[in-house]
């Protein structure tokens, strides 16, 4: 058998579950992660950098999504900067969901924190921002038909923010995606990183 990835539906290893301490603004978040997801023995540095670089929603609520969450970071930082938020959460690895029911409990955010298989999201709901440091080792055609499920998905006027590292085809993902006709610049870099700003407009 191959080698368990991230974005395995049902790892099969042993969790080993551990406490990831990180800083978002002036607060300090606890989370519980496990072996079997995304960096679960620490906050991803790209997920770091997203999160410092990217404008965060703050107070005005919404709907967000939360694309690839691993153990939710991104999605109870979220919903905790922006209380009047529904956030979603969506991942393929059910293990990485139990963990994002856990830390939602954990900072109050049981009740507007979805955690859910991609197939499991209403096709009704449209968000107002998407969030993502995007599982870029699944593949590029694959990475590419995430992308084009999910953009359209996008409220109008909605902005996706995407970190991805130089080395593994940021500049090259954000020629495709102005190829494709979204609206996309880069909006900072940092340490190898790139953060896309991605735009809707009615014309996509």
């Amino acid at each position: 058998m191959g080698e368990e990835h991230y974005f395995t539906a049902q790892p099969s290893g042993v969790q080993r579950q551990r406490t990831v301490t990180f800083l978002v603004g002036s607060h300090v978040y606890r989370l519980q992660s496990a072996a079997g997801v995304f960096s679960g023995d620490r906050l991803d540095p790209g997920t770091a950098i997203l999160l410092r670089k990217a404008s965060l929603p703050g107070q005005r609520g919404g709907t967000y999504l939360d694309l690839g969450c691993g153990y939710g970071p991104i999605a109870c930082a979220l919903a905790d900067t922006s209380p009047a938020a529904t956030v979603y959460a969506v991942d393929v690895n059910e293990r990485a969901l139990e963990l994002v029911r856990a830390n939602a409990a954990t900072i109050g955010a049981s009740d507007r924190v979805i955690a859910s298989t991609p197939d499991d999201v209403p096709a009704d709901v449209r968000f107002d921002e998407i969030w993502s440091n995007p599982p870029i080792r699944v593949g590029k055609q694959e990475l590419h038909e995430l992308l084009e499920k999910w953009l359209p998905r996008l409220a109008p006027d909605g902005i996706a923010w995407l970190v991805v590292a130089r080395n593994l085809g940021a500049d090259s993902l954000h020629a495709w995606l102005r190829d494709a006709g979204w609206p996309v610049e880069r909006y900072a870099s940092q340490r190898g990183y790139r953060i896309l700003r991605v735009a809707r407009t009615d014309s996509v």
